[in-house]
This record gives structure tokens, sequence and C-alpha cells, in this order.
């Protein structure tokens, strides 16, 4: 898409009585609905056209750094520690064609390296909370190359429960406690590599988060702060990243960094299935066939059949931008590249909000989207797709569409199951939850052992995305789920449940009157509506 014909994409479109319907993601599949004249249907902006030469772009931005801070060739002498750290498989969603750009920001960095003598050097996955990655995922990130050479001894996951190897930097002047791994605090230099494709993400909270331990996270990953961040898109109107900024301001006394960001545009699709980000009006009959191949062969599979083949197919995303030097120097331009391609302009709020959830989440690759991480996509996530003021007017209806299944990985997720069946029973009130039954779960002895040695989250993390719901959950009147499988999920959820979309939109009609101002967010891939009064 040339840049000229992106300018001219409306993504903002008006439905009349001869619109087409429009598709929604239903989970593994897709479901279809016609929608009434008036209702407004926001898609993503076309995809910015990559640069040419990604390698040459990482390069230029390793020797011309953004901040009061020198080239990183000019950081380097022999003998020194170095540490990279680089993001996990959270991001971006879906996976990248190969190479993932984290392969390609490696290979130059350890080069530069080498040809400067540096030898003592750690490439750590910085997972937070997360699960551990696998080696096939691992070395699918980083490439063979450097996979060869450097794992397992100088290539890992963090372990954020291995008490001898995380360590306490100081308190903010909050009361906020630093932590980050034992390696990357002792080291000379610490290069931070990261993945961009929302604004949320980069910047300070990779250290503050990313490096971290509970003791360090739960000083932002908590009710209070995520109620009082106004929209998780805007660094400037989030509290968790002004807590996550404090911390790494902290860090940044004590070890020199080297933040490297790199932003990706939103082609989610190939050339095949590109349609689909493209409003159904101008569907020509070969994607109208498409689809419904695609729709029918999608309803006959098994649903883990649906998973894995769904899972399998990597996105096309390009390189949109890369900055590096200074943290918080190089984030601010990888916020406004981020906005130039996500943010649509918005005319006014909504009283009804539509989306369906998609069968992944930053929590669930290559696994369940059990139903927490259904919730968090919807009020968590997309709820969030905002700057200025949300989507949808306090005390609105939000209508989702998911089959809500009662399903969970137990090896992934397995402290979820505790929570959903043992804790959500006796409450959904955020501040009683981490009052009962935060610090159990996190400390469980079990859930560590998971943690550590499998692939499982933290035991405290179904408290996190469930405290991530609080922006969403404190604005919006209801919810209502079309097409759940059962009605316990959405009910435990504190959700309403209805047959099908015309329902929903009945249902909805009943607190806002017979002619409430409807919109569909078209996603993904993923718009950030831009709302004005």
């Amino acid at each position: 898409m040339e840049d000229s014909q992106r300018d001219h994409f409306n993504p903002v479109r008006i439905l009349d009585e001869d619109s087409a319907p429009r598709y929604l993601h239903y989970g593994e599949d897709f479901i279809e609905h016609k929608f009434p004249a008036g209702t407004r249907v926001i898609y993503p902006n076309k995809p910015m056209r990559p640069v040419e030469n990604p390698e040459a772009a990482i390069r230029y931005a390793l020797n011309h750094p953004e901040g009061d801070i020198k080239p990183l060739f000019a950081m380097l002498k022999p003998g020194m520690k170095v540490t990279i750290a680089v993001d996990d498989i959270s991001v971006p969603l879906p996976i990248m064609k190969t190479p993932d750009l984290r392969q390609t920001m490696l290979e130059i960095i350890l080069d530069m390296l080498a040809d400067h003598g540096v030898e003592d050097i750690h490439i750590i996955v910085a997972l937070a909370l997360h699960r551990r990655m696998t080696e096939a995922e691992i070395k699918r990130m980083v490439g063979p190359k450097v996979h060869a050479k450097h794992w397992p001894h100088t290539l890992y996951n963090m372990d954020a429960e291995d008490r001898d190897n995380m360590v306490i930097l100081g308190t903010t002047d909050h009361g906020e406690e630093v932590q980050m791994v034992r390696r990357a605090a002792e080291s000379d230099l610490l290069i931070y590599v990261n993945i961009n494709y929302v604004p949320m993400n980069g910047g300070f909270k990779s250290i503050g988060t990313g490096l971290a331990g509970y003791q360090a996270i739960r000083h932002h990953h908590n009710p209070e702060t995520i109620a009082a961040s106004n929209s998780y898109m805007d660094p400037e109107a989030s509290e968790l990243y002004n807590r996550n900024k404090r911390q790494g301001m902290l860090v940044n006394e004590h070890v020199d960094v080297f933040h490297i960001e790199t932003v990706l545009n939103n082609k989610m699709y190939d050339d095949a299935t590109a349609f689909l980000a493209v409003p159904e009006d101008e569907w020509t009959a070969a994607d109208k066939i498409k689809f419904k191949i695609a729709q029918r062969a999608l309803e006959k599979l098994p649903r883990n059949a649906k998973r894995k083949l769904l899972s399998a197919v990597p996105a096309d995303y390009g390189l949109i931008g890369c900055f590096a030097g200074e943290t918080e120097a190089a984030h601010k331009k990888t916020v406004a590249k981020c906005f130039q391609q996500n943010l649509v302009p918005i005319k006014g709020q909504s009283d009804i909000v539509v989306y369906g959830i998609p069968f992944v989440s930053p929590y669930n690759v290559n696994s369940i989207l059990n139903p927490l991480l259904v919730r968090v996509m919807a009020l968590g996530y997309f709820f969030n797709m905002y700057r200025g003021m949300p989507l949808i007017k306090k005390g609105g209806t939000l209508i989702v569409a998911h089959p809500c299944y009662d399903e969970f990985d137990p090896e992934h997720h397995p402290s979820y199951i505790e929570f959903f069946n043992r804790c959500l029973p006796e409450t959904r009130d955020s501040k009683r939850l981490a009052h009962h039954w935060e610090k159990e779960f996190a400390e469980n002895p079990n859930y560590i052992q998971m943690f550590r040695n499998g692939n499982a989250y933290h035991g405290v993390h179904p408290f996190y995305m469930w405290y991530w719901c609080e922006n969403g959950q404190r604005h919006v009147g209801r919810v209502i789920v079309v097409g759940a499988e059962n009605d316990h999920v959405p009910e435990r959820l504190g959700w309403l449940s209805a047959r099908d979309m015309d329902e929903a939109l009945e249902m909805a009609r009943e607190f806002h009157g017979e002619d409430p101002h409807i919109s569909v967010m078209h996603h993904p891939p993923y718009a950030i509506a831009d709302v004005t009064e």
C-alpha cells in the first residue's frame, strides 16, 4: 500500500440499509451480523509502508541514539560485562514471520560486541512473571545462529523466583521497591531489545516490569494503579507507566542502559488474506468466497486443531521505525510512531460498543484463551484501545462475541483454575481478591515450582489479569456476551448472555432506548480510537 493510498483510506464507516454484514472474531471462528443502519464501524488504518532495509535502520539507530548518550559502539570496550534483555513471546501478536526482528537486532549487536572485544555476554528473555519459553520458541525468536552459540548457558529465560539471582536495587521516593535480575544489575552495560506494536509496551515498562519479580511488580500491578490509569495506550495518562518510570529511573542510577525499540506496522495478514482488514463492502467476489471457505472449514475442525492451525500462521509485520539510546527519549519517538500507525480520529462516544474476541492474547500463545483471558481482552485490552476518552460512554453497554468455554491449560495456567473456581465464587471485587488471596497465590510453593521448572505463569498472574480490567469494569454499565456455550462462565465473570447479536442489541436497548448510538470496533488488526467530544 503506497502512502498516498493509505492517507486517503477512511477507517470510519457509517452503515446504511444496503451495507454488507460485518464479520467478528468469535474465538477460533468467525460470525457475521448485519448491523442496523447508522452503526459506526471503526477499522484499523492501512499498514504503513515498512522501511526498505531493516538492518540499515537498526544500525543507524545504534549509531545515532536519542538523548544524551553515546552511540552503542562508543560504550563498548574489551573485558566489559554486557547483558542483553529481549522481550518474550507475548509480543507481537500473532507471532511474526521469520526472521523475527529480535534475531536481526541480536545478530547486529553481537557482531558489534565481538568487533570491540566484548566476550562476557548474556542474553536474557525478560519474562517477568510470564511463563518460560520453550527452547523451540526461543530458537525461532533469536534465530539458529544465536541459539547455537549461546543456548542454554548464555541465552536463557530469566527466573523471577530465583532468590539468589534477583536483587533489590533500592526504593523509589514513593516507597516502591526496584528489583531486577542480578546478572543485569551487575553488568557494565544493559542493552534492552524491544518489539513494539502498541504504545503501552516499551520504555521504562520494559525494565521496570520485564526484568523484575513479584516484589517490584506488585507496586504497579494492583487495583488502585490500574483504576488510576486513564488509558494504557497513552503513557502520559497511565499511572501504571508512571510507576514503571520511577522504578526504571532508579535502575538507571545503578546500571548503564542502552535501549533499542522497534515499531511494527499492523500488517497482520499476508496478501492472500489482506481483505480481512478491509471494509466488507469493498470485498471482491473472490474475497467473499475465500471468507466463506475459511469460515466453514474452521467450523468443521475440532477446537484444538483450529488453535494449532491459527497459531501456526505468522503475521507479515514490517518495521516502520527503530529508535535507540536513552530509554525515555527513544520511547517518545516509539509512541509517536505507534500513534501514527494506529490512531483513528473519532467524534463522540457511543452507547453501545461491539467487538469480537479472537483466539489469542499476550498470555495464551500456543495455548487456550481461558475465561479470565477472554475478560482481560474485553475489558483490559480492547476497552483501553483509546486515547482521550473511552469509545463507550460511562455506563454504556459492551457487547462481545466469544464462546466462553470453560477450558484452561493446566500446564500454562494452573493458578488460573483455582482462581476461577475458588476465588470468583466468593467475590469479583478486585480489592477483596487482592486482600484475601493475592499473597497466598504469589507464595504458593507448588505454583512457584511449576513457574520455575515448567511452563506455567506465576501463581499471582490471574490476579493481575483481573486487576487489568479495573478501568473498564468501573466505566461500562454491563457486558453482554454473544454465543456463550454455557451459562456459568458469563455469570461468574459478571456478564449477561445473549444467544445472538440481535438479542444482545435488543437487551442493550432496554438501557439506552430504541435508537442508541452503536460502534463496532473491527479489530484485529488493532485500532486506537482517538476520541473527542
